[in-house]
């Protein structure tokens, strides 16, 4: 009797044990025909030289893969972020003139969580082998889980992070000048301090004019500095669980952002006044800013003021730390969704996904964005500049010192965004503007008064107080209460 009993466990657990490995090495696929090939619709976001190189490879796909599967994929760009989310909330919402939802479409992970909270997009996984998996960067893949649980809903494509660029040309003078050094850039508190020196060293120039020093820094996103500032402190200001948030607002963490963004930029060492922050350095605001990756391409060639221009050099560098943090870097980029529909469809365009983020297509799409690459292995800059010396791409070479930054250490970079939650996109929206819309109108207030003749070390003391402080972390806290009670 024991004897059966034990041969029934071992049966029953060597079948648990083949069914799970079925699991794990087998995907659904779907015969499709290629004389009646599947037409696929993706929409997207991409223009210029990123729209060029997509469409290029969408030719290779539909003359290659696309014609011996049975696959046909044609694209529509909608130039922007912003418009393109808006078609997928109008389609989504099936407003009056709205077109369905396409196939396949770039999405951030907020709009694919409001898109899968109606019941509207593919589950990925199925489509997908263990091994295929294992093959992307795991955190990139992990964004596209936007629940809880084994659903993989968006598939990542291209990724971006946020380096640091400089006007070499004007930065070696002060530098010279007052002993500044490229590695004092590499924390926050660091760039603090040399804007500090720059302004200081600027003012000097014309001492008969007082306090007219010029700023040195200014960064894109703000949202970005709140969630990878407060996760290198060791905290995560949004703590998903069970697709539930839980704000981290911790005073004395935020009060060491504040110090470092609004206090500098009050006293005239940071600037914002373009709508990107290398704008500010074309017309020669500043000499340095955080943004993505992507934004290489606009870092401008010259300095270009109203009586004057002159050419500049650049130079790149990774992203402030806080001091003290961890190693971690912003994690952004738009990845894939895939509509739910029929079991072709759906099928097809993994086939497309796969091919279009293997290695040698992945890394052609990349050289035109100043992305970098889903797959483990392109993640290198050997892969780089095989694929730049095989295909003859000849890439922007801002662009390329981006990526080279990037990958050089990217073994020991931990990156990171925050999981999806209800209400996410709006909060993120909260902290893109709250304290630079305070911080704008505050500078403008206070010069207001200083040019009225109001004493600038008294007005300055006002704002920078720890009352002024306190007043803002109420604004702020209860901006975001509010959200998260929606």
């Amino acid at each position: 009797m024991k004897k059966r009993i034990v041969a029934t466990l071992l049966t029953l657990m060597l079948l648990a044990s083949l069914a799970t490995g079925c699991g794990k090495n087998t995907a659904k696929a779907v015969k499709l025909d290629p004389d009646n090939p599947v037409s696929l619709k993706i929409w997207h976001y991409y223009n210029g030289t990123q729209q060029a190189t997509f469409e290029d490879l969408l030719e290779e796909f539909n003359a290659t893969v696309g014609h011996e599967d049975g696959i046909y994929v044609e694209a529509y760009s909608y130039g922007s972020v912003s418009d393109l989310e808006q078609a997928i909330t109008s389609a989504i919402k099936a407003e009056v003139g709205a077109e369905n939802l396409p196939d396949i479409f770039s999405s951030y992970a907020d709009t694919a969580y409001a898109v899968q909270q109606e019941g509207k997009l593919a589950d990925l996984s199925e489509y997908f082998t263990e091994e295929e998996k294992s093959k992307y960067v795991d955190e990139y893949l992990e964004e596209g889980y936007l629940e809880d649980d084994q659903s993989l809903y968006l598939l990542p494509v291209a990724k971006s992070t946020e380096i640091l660029m400089l006007n070499k040309t004007d930065w070696e003078p002060f530098s010279e000048a007052t002993g500044a050094k490229l590695d004092d850039l590499k924390t926050t508190e660091g760039i603090t301090e040399v804007a500090e020196k720059y302004y200081e060293w600027t003012d000097s120039q014309t001492p008969d004019v007082p306090d007219d020093g010029k700023a040195f820094y200014g960064r894109d996103s703000m949202s970005n500095y709140f969630i990878i500032g407060m996760k290198q402190m060791g905290k995560e200001i949004f703590e998903v669980n069970d697709g539930k948030v839980t704000v981290n607002t911790d005073k004395e963490l935020i009060h060491r952002l504040w110090e470092n963004y609004y206090v500098p930029y009050m006293k005239g060492y940071f600037s914002s006044y373009g709508k990107f922050a290398s704008d500010d350095v074309k017309t020669g605001d500043i000499l340095a800013y955080t943004g993505s990756t992507a934004s290489a391409f606009y870092f401008p060639d010259k300095v270009e003021k109203e009586d004057d221009s002159y050419p500049i050099e650049y130079v790149v560098q990774e992203s402030p730390i806080m001091e003290g943090g961890e190693n971690y870097r912003v994690q952004q980029g738009a990845g894939m969704a895939v509509a739910k529909s029929e079991e072709e469809h759906e099928y097809a365009s993994t086939v497309f996904l796969k091919w279009f983020t293997q290695k040698e297509q992945n890394l052609k799409f990349v050289c035109e964005s100043a992305y970098m690459p889903v797959l483990k292995e392109s993640n290198n800059i050997k892969a780089l500049e095989q694929i730049i010396k095989e295909e003859k791409i000849d890439m922007n070479h801002k662009a390329y010192d981006c990526l080279k930054t990037v990958l050089r250490d990217f073994d020991n970079t931990k990156f990171y965004t925050t999981k999806s939650f209800e209400n996410g996109y709006s909060m993120r929206k909260i902290m893109d503007y709250n304290l630079k819309d305070r911080v704008t109108a505050d500078k403008t207030a206070m010069d207001e008064a200083i040019a009225a003749g109001a004493s600038r070390e008294e007005e300055l003391e006002k704002y920078i107080s720890e009352e002024s402080f306190e007043s803002w972390y109420k604004e702020f806290y209860e901006a975001l209460s509010q959200v998260q009670s929606k």
